[in-house]
């Protein structure tokens, strides 16, 4: 994508389960000069199925943690075919592995969801403009490890994403779905597709066998 100015104006595309974060985001990028919402998802299906079409953006907001999928996976499915693309993540999550698999899969940036209106619009257009932008928090704990010589924590399981590992380490800790639901305030049925989806990618048989490995990782410790 070529370097757009605020009067050739940026398209937006926010694919986030949140219906009030939605609005709220394009509420916000409307208000502004030269950015416009062009385009929503509410899950990783919808977002396929719109970026199968012709649909033009410039920046995609991508939250991780999407009902039906990952957004560090979307992120890659997007980028192959759209590698003009620019894709901001936005996520409540800012642990370093969170942050480094965005990073891997090809995001551009960086934020939390807590980012005050001014952060998220400078992010928008350093994104829109070629450029990489990480958080304050985030980028202090990236300057941190490369300062401390690349010391990082070992992340059991990486090829779970964040919210999938959180669910684990709550299984581990003998919660059902229902009080898992409640703890992360998502809906049963996510926690449960979270749950199947946990147990095919580390090919366990059932929930027994998910505990015994999470706790062998080191989830599922007292808090």
């Amino acid at each position: 994508m070529n370097e757009r100015d605020g009067a050739a104006g940026i398209r937006v595309t926010l694919v986030d389960d949140h219906p009030v974060f939605r609005i709220g985001m394009t509420a916000l990028l409307n208000s502004l000069s030269g950015i416009e919402v062009v385009g929503q998802a509410d899950s990783a299906s919808a977002a396929r199925e719109l970026f199968a079409g012709a649909h033009g953006t410039d920046v995609v907001l991508m939250d991780l943690d999407l009902g039906d999928g990952s957004g560090i996976d979307l992120t890659r499915e997007v980028l192959r075919a759209h590698p003009e693309v620019r894709i901001l993540v936005v996520s409540m999550h800012e642990d370093d592995d969170s942050v480094a698999a965005a990073v891997r899969a090809g995001a551009r940036g960086f934020l939390v969801k807590s980012a005050p209106p001014d952060a998220v619009e400078r992010g928008l257009r350093a994104v829109a403009a070629g450029e990489m932008i990480l958080s304050p928090a985030v980028a202090e704990r990236a300057m941190a490890y490369v300062v401390g010589g690349g010391q990082a924590a070992r992340v059991p399981f990486p090829q779970l994403t964040p919210r999938e590992r959180e669910v684990l380490d709550l299984v581990a800790r003998g919660l059902d779905n229902a009080a898992i639901a409640r703890r992360l305030s998502l809906s049963v049925k996510t926690v449960r597709n979270a749950v199947a989806t946990v147990l095919a990618k580390l090919s366990l048989r059932d929930r027994s066998a998910a505990i015994v490995r999470a706790r062998s990782e080191g989830l599922g410790g007292t808090e």
